[in-house]
């Protein structure tokens, strides 16, 4: 395992994955008209929003987080931009909504919240999955915000100033009110996510207890203070441009901080939460890489997930807290895993959010 680290550390490519577009600014926030549909018939039933000109990733505008702009793409889909003080910065978040759904009904909806993994961004499920006709009867609010590149869903610790960027701040507290308030919807939630995504759907759980009822983790890292584990998550954010000890400081001078932010360290707040982990736990193609599919660094994310999945195991069982661990051997860091993943915990889902 030490060999294997250290060759990951090197590659620099664990928390990412091949075949996965590399985020950038969604053109087409800049050409939609107004007027969007409304889903549920006439525009009484939900107004359409104005084009106010603001895009992601624009300097967030002074004053409390707020949606600022919205964009309706089908009957289902709408996109809202977030105006985040915790980020800074203008930060869109995608909503797959409910059959029924409208700002104005009388009832509020579960929520369930999909997480992105590194290099990539919100649109992510619902351009590499068919998690729009998947969830097309799941009577609740499916959720996929931004969380940067490398944002590890964490409010960094820049050297004790925190943040921006307040990820963390940002998805648990800011865009959960905004749609509590705005939106419809309720406090039954679930929260799953791939690579980078999969750790923060877990931690997020562990340090807000009682906020999810279900958390998956597809091929994530779930313990950042394992030996090696430290320079694996400081190598890619350099990976990504970033300052290594913005995250959450120095491994060993901001030990509190690392293990804050560390699923091992929390996992007693995961007491009543369904679990489901999964990985691969090794680099080799598996039954679903089509034939002769070429070997790719970020495929050494597999037996990392599985030494980190495996060892946050090991502590839920010291206290006695249920939960599915899944390592599957062969298969790669790549979508069609996390897809499948996904659909195996769904009726884990289904049933934590009584739908």
């Amino acid at each position: 395992m030490r060999g294997l680290l250290a060759l990951a550390t090197t590659l620099l490519l664990v928390l990412s994955g091949p075949g996965v577009s590399p985020a950038r600014a969604d053109p087409d926030w800049s050409i939609v008209p107004d007027g969007e549909p409304s889903p549920t018939g006439p525009p009484a039933a939900s107004p359409p929003a104005r084009d106010t000109g603001h895009l992601p990733w624009q300097k967030a505008l002074p004053g409390t987080a707020r949606v600022v702009r919205e964009r309706r793409l089908d009957a289902r889909t709408l996109d809202v931009l977030v105006s985040s003080p915790s980020v800074g910065r203008l930060l869109p978040v995608r909503l797959l909504l409910p059959r029924g759904w409208s700002k104005t009904a009388k009832r509020t909806w579960p929520v369930l919240y999909l997480l992105h993994g590194g290099a990539d961004d919100y649109t992510s499920w619902t351009r590499m999955t068919d998690i729009s006709t998947f969830t097309k009867d799941l009577d609740a609010i499916v959720v996929m915000p931004e969380a940067g590149r490398a944002g590890n869903y964490s409010d960094w610790h820049n050297g004790g100033r925190g943040g921006p960027p307040a990820w963390a701040t940002f998805h648990t507290y800011e865009v959960r009110r905004l749609l509590e308030i705005g939106y419809r919807a309720g406090t039954r939630r679930a929260i799953a996510g791939l690579s980078m995504g999969a750790y923060g759907a877990v931690k997020y759980a562990a340090r807000n207890p009682g906020m999810f009822r279900f958390a998956g983790a597809y091929s994530g890292i779930l313990a950042t203070r394992l030996p090696g584990i430290p320079a694996i998550i400081m190598n890619a954010q350099a990976g990504e441009k970033q300052d290594p000890l913005a995250l959450w400081g120095h491994p060993k001078r901001d030990k509190r901080v690392w293990a804050a932010n560390d699923p091992i360290a929390l996992a007693a707040n995961l007491k009543g939460v369904r679990l489901y982990l999964s990985s691969g736990t090794n680099s080799f193609n598996g039954p679903l890489d089509p034939p002769g599919s070429p070997w790719h660094p970020a495929h050494l994310g597999e037996p990392v997930s599985a030494y980190t999945g495996k060892a946050l195991s090991k502590r839920l069982k010291q206290l006695g807290i249920p939960h599915t661990l899944h390592l599957y051997g062969n298969g790669t860091h790549t979508w069609p895993y996390w897809i499948r993943e996904f659909k195996n915990s769904y009726p884990m889902i289904r049933e934590a959010l009584r739908v």
